[in-house]
């Protein structure tokens, strides 16, 4: 029953939502840049402190070691003198870097609603890029599948957002996985591409086999990662609908579930709420800041909170007022 739960979907394919405006990149970028971007300028300022965190070379300050310090930072001097480990506060590179390393896999091309979790990966992606860029900041991107299907280098300007989603709503149909995701191998290609400091978007419904948290935390060490995690209600909960056929969205494999059966419902139930505790352990264990997207959920709520979440992050790393 765990494959079922890890990739089950709905076995009768499902239009896309958006079709009309399936190969318009310039429409789609437009709408975001007035539903999500003009409202998110109202809402929050500051924006690029916000997202990125600085990477500079020039000093500033000196403070007390704290918890998820980059022990690089270390002023091994003066933490010698005090007996109390202090680290460099370096003044913030106005240019930065960010990556997006997408999931593409099966399991995100679905939903319950009008809008699956692909539409909404893209939808993010679209618009951070852009939120992004506008500062004079360059994103780049790797696209996974069943495999690494692509690399973007990372460049500036608005027509480094629209190649990235051009690249996202065209890509080639899915056939059927011979394997299940390996979110690990997405990560260890974003390690070994990404050379400098960036900021990284790692944007997947983390279903996968095992064996992804390790690379996470490696990836971590070195970048400032956000944990993206799409995920559609009807991932946590089935409605009696009687008999209905399930297809694994990896495999193609279909099966026949009677989602009439209490004891089916409360036992899926409970499988995918220890995934969600194992979930949010290895997130938080990884230290990368987390960030989650429902298909059912507005975008630019969940825009705001995460915005406050690491505007929060970024004051508290300040020195203290004298």
């Amino acid at each position: 029953m765990k494959n079922w739960l890890r990739n089950w979907f709905a076995s009768e394919p499902q239009p896309p939502a958006d079709a009309g405006e399936r190969l318009d990149a310039q429409a789609v970028l437009q709408r975001l840049e007035w539903t999500v971007l003009r409202r998110l300028d109202g809402l929050l300022q500051g924006h690029h402190r916000t997202l990125m965190r600085g990477q500079g070379l020039d000093l500033a300050d000196l403070r007390e070691y704290q918890a998820q310090d980059d022990v690089r930072h270390i002023d091994w001097n003066l933490t010698a003198r005090l007996d109390q480990p202090h680290v460099r506060i370096y003044t913030e590179d106005r240019e930065m870097t960010a990556w997006f390393l997408l999931d593409l896999s099966g399991s995100v091309d679905f939903g319950s609603g009008p809008r699956r979790k692909n539409h909404l990966s893209r939808d993010f992606v679209t618009a951070v890029a852009r939120l992004l860029t506008r500062e004079g900041n360059r994103v780049g991107a790797l696209l996974y599948g069943s495999a690494v299907e692509a690399v973007l280098p990372p460049r500036g300007g608005r027509l480094q957002v629209l190649q990235l989603l051009h690249r996202l709503q065209n890509r080639p149909e899915a056939t059927p996985a011979v394997h299940p995701t390996q979110l690990q191998h997405l990560l260890q290609a974003g390690a070994h591409h990404i050379k400098r400091r960036s900021t990284v978007f790692v944007v997947s419904d983390f279903i996968s086999e095992p064996g992804w948290e390790a690379s996470l935390g490696l990836l971590a060490r070195r970048h400032d990662v956000v944990a993206v995690r799409l995920f559609d209600p009807l991932e946590m909960e089935l409605p009696d609908l009687g008999m209905v056929p399930m297809r694994d969205a990896e495999t193609g494999e279909v099966l026949m579930v009677d989602t009439h059966d209490r004891r089916f419902r409360m036992r899926f139930a409970e499988l995918a709420e220890q995934r969600e505790q194992a979930l949010r352990q290895a997130l938080s264990a990884s230290a990368v800041d987390a960030l989650e997207l429902r298909t059912d959920d507005d975008l630019l709520d969940a825009l705001v909170r995460f915005c406050q979440l690491r505007q929060r992050r970024v004051r508290a790393a300040l020195p203290a007022a004298a």
